[in-house]
């Protein structure tokens, strides 16, 4: 399945849809130097990666959460995900990725300045490096929920990550404080990939 799975669940402008379409071609490119999606599974970049990325999209639609204009942190981005599928889709949100692993975040920098992202920006950065405060954090299967939290406090007030697996366990070693949204990605999208897996809420 390629980028028409995109344009399945999302209505995308002419220059959204042109950059979706680019991804495919750069990010099997940059894999083959510098391995940012397993390997055995670059084939299945646009559900397994890109559409997976943009399930916090559809939080934040169903949530009405205010995006425009917003600063935005990708924390822990890899190649770019899930902040530059989010990038594309909110041209008017400022995003910042940052990963500890230099040679991902050139990966990442490389493929938004092919695709034309004048929203984005790209630190060779630990989360505890980066002093800069945001609306929003994201982040994608980074570490376990409290770990993640330790590390943000202070630096937002609304945290979205993708999670697999017994989410409510993570849940239960989180501080009693927060409030947490806990929604299933089958609601969004139909592929059985998305099985157990889930998008979370944490407002700090």
């Amino acid at each position: 399945m390629g980028h028409e799975i995109i344009s399945k669940y999302f209505n995308l402008s002419a220059e959204q849809e042109k950059q979706f379409r680019a991804l495919d071609e750069l990010y099997h490119d940059w894999n083959a130097k510098i391995n940012v999606v397993s390997r055995k599974d670059i084939d299945n970049l646009y559900e397994h990666h890109i559409l997976h990325s943009l399930a916090i999209a559809k939080m934040i639609e169903e949530q009405g959460i205010a995006i425009e204009g917003k600063k935005i942190l990708d924390l822990g981005t890899g190649g770019g995900l899930p902040g530059i599928p989010l990038a594309i889709m909110y041209p008017d949100s400022k995003f910042h990725l940052i990963d500890s692993i230099g040679k991902k975040v050139k990966v990442a920098n490389a493929i938004g300045d092919e695709i034309g992202l004048k929203n984005c920006r790209y630190s060779h950065l630990r989360a505890q490096e980066d002093k800069q405060t945001y609306d929003i954090i994201v982040s994608r299967a980074v570490m376990e929920l409290s770990e993640l939290l330790k590390i943000i406090k202070g630096k937002a007030k609304t945290l979205i990550c993708l999670k697999g697996g017994n989410v409510d366990d993570e849940i239960a070693k989180c501080s009693a404080k927060i409030s947490t949204s806990v929604v299933p990605i089958t609601k969004y999208f139909d592929e059985e990939w998305f099985n157990e897996k889930y998008v979370v809420k944490v407002d700090i």
